[in-house]
């Protein structure tokens, strides 16, 4: 069986598995990485939603043969020492109901304040489409996201 090696949250892994693997039975079942969720193994409910080199992506349908020599970023490595500012106001705006969704809704949300951080309602609604909440938080997810989207550009502390 192969062993594929990548960087995961700032660590270089190494992992033996088949190719076809999907990443996310990777990191959950071979390295204990539970963030990312299982919700429907065809990429369509971003509850597993990750970075890859950055980008948004789905290690449901991600095999893990493609991930070689890449990074890949779960919510697990997004704070370091403490919570990342998105974390924060998602705390602060109490966006999570069951909180299934919400490692996956965080990353999507990273996602889009890193290339935009003064994102208007359908910059949001365009970036989280492919994040569903089965809670219905979208309200406070938005909000969670404007807020953020202060404090990284240093209009606000706190909410």
């Amino acid at each position: 069986m192969p062993v594929h090696h990548f960087t995961l949250n700032g660590d270089t892994v190494s992992v033996e598995a088949p190719e076809d693997t999907p990443l996310l039975w990777v990191l959950r079942d071979a390295l204990g990485v539970t963030g990312p969720k299982y919700g429907c193994g065809v990429g369509v409910c971003g509850a597993c939603t990750s970075h890859l080199e950055g980008n948004v992506f789905r290690p449901c349908i991600q095999p893990v043969g493609g991930v070689a020599g890449r990074q890949v970023t779960t919510i697990e490595g997004l704070g370091g020492e403490g919570l990342h500012p998105v974390q924060q106001a998602w705390i602060d705006e109490d966006v999570a109901q069951c909180g299934f969704c919400q490692p996956g809704q965080i990353m999507a949300a990273v996602a889009l304040l890193r290339h935009n951080l003064n994102p208007s309602d359908a910059d949001i609604d365009a970036a989280m489409s492919d994040n569903v909440c089965r809670c219905g938080t979208y309200v406070r997810i938005r909000a969670a996201i404007k807020l953020a989207a202060r404090r990284l550009r240093g209009e606000a502390t706190g909410t």
